[in-house]
């Protein structure tokens, strides 16, 4: 791979930010779905990744325009991997959402330098964490959240916009 392949661009770093904020978009709306649904014991845990999802949302909204682009807006409303209708549902959907935006941060750690790159690790460590948290550390955690090796393993589930 030369030295040209390997350095990431500002059209590359565009897509990866606006796929985050895409990411985020559906984490919010998710994470909607998680505390109205979730158990009142863990009603804080969602308020609190809610509100991170939020606020990473809003930042990455401003990188897309300082890079020049227009952030994407959210939809409508996204298909959820699985029916949620009762607390246990709520947290495997709380988990498989912080794996969704780990997946996306590590591409944007990928895309990016400097601050923008340290913001997406801290981003991805937060989901990671937040992930095995609402796992109950099951051993469903992986050592390196969010690569394509992982990925490619497991069946691919839809949060595109329902339409």
């Amino acid at each position: 791979m030369s030295t040209s392949d390997s350095t990431p661009t500002a059209d590359g770093e565009l897509a990866a930010l606006q796929a985050a904020l895409r990411a985020e978009h559906a984490a919010v709306y998710g994470y909607g779905v998680v505390g109205g649904h979730v158990a009142p014991a863990r009603r804080a845990d969602a308020r609190a990744a809610y509100d991170a999802h939020r606020a990473r949302r809003d930042e990455l909204a401003r990188a897309v325009r300082d890079l020049g682009g227009t952030p994407e807006a959210a939809a409508a409303a996204y298909t959820l991997p699985f029916t949620v209708a009762d607390p246990a549902a709520a947290v495997r959907l709380a988990a498989e959402l912080e794996e969704r935006v780990a997946g996306v941060y590590s591409d944007l750690v990928r895309a990016s330098t400097g601050a923008r790159r340290r913001s997406a690790a801290q981003a991805l460590r937060e989901a990671a964490v937040r992930a095995v948290r609402w796992s109950g550390g099951s051993g469903g955690s992986v050592a390196f959240p969010g690569l394509a090796e992982r990925a490619a393993a497991a069946p691919a589930a839809s949060s595109a916009p329902r339409t």
